[in-house]
Parts: C-alpha cells; sequence; structure tokens
C-alpha cells in the first residue's frame, strides 16, 4: 500500500508556470507505476500524464503535450509535474494516482491509490 500527497498548486497567470510534486510514503514507490489526473468543476475526471516504474516510458494527454514534464525521483520517492505555458482550461484540481500495472496507462481504473488533490487556478 502507498499513501500519496500532493503539493505545489496555487494560482497564477496564463503563460506562467507551477510545478507539482507528489510525495508518496513507504519504501515501494519504485514499483508503482505513477499518473496524474485532473478534474475541472463540473467535469469529468481526465488523464494527464503517467510514467513507468523505472520513468523510461512517459505518456501524455494531447491537451498537455509539449506544455507538461512528467517525472519521478525514485530515490526520494516523489513525482513530479512541471506545468509550463499554463492556460485557463489547464484549471482543475489535480490528482497524483499510483498503479501495479507495468506499463502507463490513461485510465482511472486502473490505478489503485489516489491523492488528495492539490488546486490549479490559471488566471487569463
Amino acid at each position: 500500500q502507498v499513501q500519496l500527497v500532493e503539493s505545489g498548486g496555487g494560482l497564477v497567470q496564463a503563460g506562467g508556470s507551477l510545478r507539482l510534486s507528489c510525495a508518496a510514503s513507504g519504501r515501494t514507490f519504485r514499483t508503482y507505476t505513477m499518473a496524474w489526473f485532473r478534474q475541472a468543476p463540473g467535469k469529468e475526471r481526465e488523464f494527464v500524464a503517467a510514467i513507468s516504474m523505472s520513468g523510461n516510458n512517459i505518456i501524455y494527454a494531447d491537451s498537455v503535450k509539449d506544455r507538461f514534464t512528467l517525472s519521478r525521483e525514485n530515490a526520494e520517492n516523489t513525482l513530479y509535474l512541471q506545468m509550463n505555458s499554463l492556460k485557463p482550461e489547464d484549471t482543475a484540481v489535480y490528482y497524483c494516482a499510483a498503479s501495479g500495472d507495468v506499463q502507463p496507462i490513461p485510465a482511472q481504473g486502473g490505478y489503485d491509490y489516489w491523492g488528495q488533490g492539490t488546486q490549479v487556478t490559471v488566471s487569463s
């Protein structure tokens, strides 16, 4: 089992940047595929990006490709999401998630553990 705690959210102007972090408890972080999802007000939660256990395989939603960068530091039990060129449509609660699957997947159902979320608000 793993516990996830997100941080780094906040209010930023359009075009700005934020870096989200997800701290994982326990010694098994390196055995989980990790991902970020987000949920905007009145919308379904959607996939943002996911990364394999080793960090060698990363996938992104088309809406964030070339703007967001996902990475992990297994020695620090931490997942990062660098978000650049932010847009008002990026406003959402961002959730960190962990999966026992070998490869990163975009489906929410594949993730067993979730954090409580961190709010990102992008003003126009």
